[in-house]
């Protein structure tokens, strides 16, 4: 960040925002010096308004905030590109992405109610479940997860669908608040099965090889 080249437009340098969780291009903005400095010390989207002269944070008026999970240079130090949560549709017109784009994948709703659960940190314990929950802390949020994946456990045998979708949805939505408390998402744990894939699939390919060499040298 210390190599930034803000020259290029006077000051300014431009934000392509894209969800964290599905890769989708929210929006594009352009941030100042103080903006990328609110933007990291917030963890909260700020841009440089060229119309009204100042800074703002995304999300102060609709409440639709963008997270911030993490913020890349590209190979010129001129553009930003921030991978980010959204609490809601970005577009001022209602829609999901600026550029008219929906932005889900087959299990989108896991990503909104990510984001819901990571704006129940700044609310009151009394307010919400969530918020009750982050506050009791890690310890009491897995022991519920323990809980969950128990009666989970129990409903396996239960040809009742409905019964078992349930548990697994309690069980889904407490992992999700555990993984919040820790600061950390289902992106990273999503990541995490990536690497293992590919780890798997490296050493499949070297057994693979190993294998035709027996046959090649007839070890």
């Amino acid at each position: 960040m210390t190599n930034l080249n803000f020259d290029k437009l006077n000051g300014l340098i431009p934000a392509v925002v894209q969800d964290a969780a599905t890769d989708k291009v929210l929006m594009v903005g352009f941030m100042n010096r103080e903006a990328l400095e609110k933007t990291r010390q917030t963890g909260m989207v700020t841009f440089y308004s060229r119309t009204r002269r100042q800074i703002w944070t995304k999300g102060e008026t609709s409440r639709n905030y963008l997270r911030v999970k993490d913020i890349i240079p590209d190979c010129d130090g001129d553009t930003l590109l921030v991978k980010a949560l959204p609490d809601g549709p970005v577009c001022h017109t209602g829609n999901d992405t600026c550029f008219n784009e929906i932005n889900q994948q087959n299990l989108s709703f896991l990503n909104t109610l990510e984001g819901i659960i990571e704006s129940r940190k700044d609310q009151l314990p009394n307010e919400s479940y969530t918020a009750k929950l982050l506050n009791a802390g890690v310890k009491r949020i897995a022991k519920k997860v323990g809980e969950e994946a128990v009666e989970l456990v129990l409903e396996t045998e239960n040809p009742d669908d409905e019964r078992f979708l349930s548990e697994a949805a309690d069980l889904l939505y407490h992992l999700q608040v555990l993984l919040a408390a820790r600061n950390l998402s289902l992106t990273d744990v999503s990541s995490t099965l990536k690497v293992r894939h590919s780890s798997k699939a490296n050493a499949d390919e070297q057994e693979e090889a190993f294998k035709r060499g027996e046959k090649q040298w007839g070890k």
